[in-house]
């Protein structure tokens, strides 16, 4: 494990990891400096279907600038231009939103952008880890351009990147901000991302370059995940002991039993302290199928922003269910619902277009 530094990185020491070096990667709902979007572009993502998305990408946006900066990852000036015309339909606070000339090939930013650590006592506060990206396993081929956004990033505002030479994704780990991590074996062990590499030699990765103490494993993703399980479809801390967690009631429905799996492993998990893990179920929406395709719909792909909660919705009755539910754990922040049942054609939803930059 090395880090192959960049020209801004030159101060740091030598083959050291973040963690060495006193990094950690702070757990959402942790104090942002800015969210971090690529502007969606890519017609076969959303086949047939990719300029619906953008009214409720902005209303996700419009909501975010209310308490923090947007960082909006650009192709070129004409994207940039169209991005403007569709923010100022929805009446976006322009002055909240910085654009910045990366080409990306797709919008997925939780799982190509820049995972950002901080320590506070340190020369350089923030730094970035720039992990591999190969669009899922190689699923959805060009991914050159979204590998390399992260030292982009770097370069642009001069903070030191490290590359720990492995193939990870944002939305495959969720973090309680106190030493622990949660992530599936469904994704990260899966042949398709490091096929070198057995399950402690992948937890060391973890260790080392987010700055944790403990990785905890769960097995199993949702139906019509294209990400081969991302744990950000299925569990989310929503404070440093308490996750919440879907389920799905319907016994003959296909995620049952995957959600069931899951459910019972986190009943058997102690954190750091020794502590039981708080487990609070959250409702799987009713199944949403376009062209003859589940799509991967679920409450939990929510984002946590500065003051608010940003919640998929998918037009269906358990959707007030689960809002009252995420309100019950986020009591400082306003929860909000925007409908996700156009932008779930594309295998994702508000945490899976975002990824947050936190202020240190």
């Amino acid at each position: 494990m090395t880090m192959i530094k960049t020209s801004n990185a030159s101060e740091l020491p030598d083959l050291k990891t973040p963690k060495q070096l006193g990094y950690r990667f702070p757990a959402e709902w942790e104090k942002h400096e800015a969210t971090w979007l690529s502007w969606p572009h890519k017609e076969e993502s959303w086949p047939g279907k990719i300029n619906m998305i953008y009214k409720p990408y902005c209303e996700f946006i419009k909501l975010l600038t209310e308490s923090e900066k947007i960082r909006i990852n650009v192709a070129d000036e004409t994207l940039k231009h169209f991005a403007i015309e569709h923010l100022q339909n929805a009446e976006v606070n322009l002055n909240q939103v910085e654009f910045y000339f990366h080409p990306t090939n797709d919008a997925w930013c939780r799982d190509h952008g820049p995972a950002f650590l901080i320590n506070p006592n340190a020369e350089y506060k923030k730094v970035i880890v720039d992990w591999g990206f190969n669009a899922w396993g190689s699923k959805y081929p060009p991914f050159d351009l979204d590998d390399v956004i992260p030292t982009l990033i770097g370069k642009e505002f001069n903070i030191p990147v490290f590359h720990p030479g492995i193939i990870m994704e944002g939305g495959s780990v969720e973090f309680n901000g106190k030493g622990t991590v949660l992530t599936s074996t469904c994704c990260l062990l899966n042949e398709n991302r490091n096929p070198h590499l057995n399950q402690q030699q992948i937890e060391k990765y973890l260790s080392d370059y987010y700055g944790v103490e403990q990785i905890l494993w769960i097995d199993e993703g949702i139906i019509g995940d294209d990400t081969d399980g991302h744990i950000d479809d299925t569990i989310r801390f929503v404070n440093e002991d308490t996750v919440l967690t879907v389920v799905e009631t319907d016994v003959k429905d296909d995620n049952y039993k995957l959600l069931q799996t899951n459910l019972k492993a986190l009943s058997k998990m102690r954190l750091l302290s020794g502590k039981q893990l708080n487990v609070i179920e959250l409702p799987m929406p009713d199944a949403v199928v376009y062209d003859g395709i589940r799509l991967p719909a679920s409450y939990a792909n929510f984002y946590i922003s500065n003051k608010h909660v940003s919640v998929p919705t998918y037009r269906c009755d358990k959707d007030d269910i689960a809002l009252d539910i995420i309100s019950q754990s986020f009591k400082s922040r306003e929860v909000v619902g925007i409908d996700s049942t156009d932008i779930i054609w594309g295998l994702g939803s508000f945490h899976c277009l975002s990824q947050q930059e936190p202020a240190v």
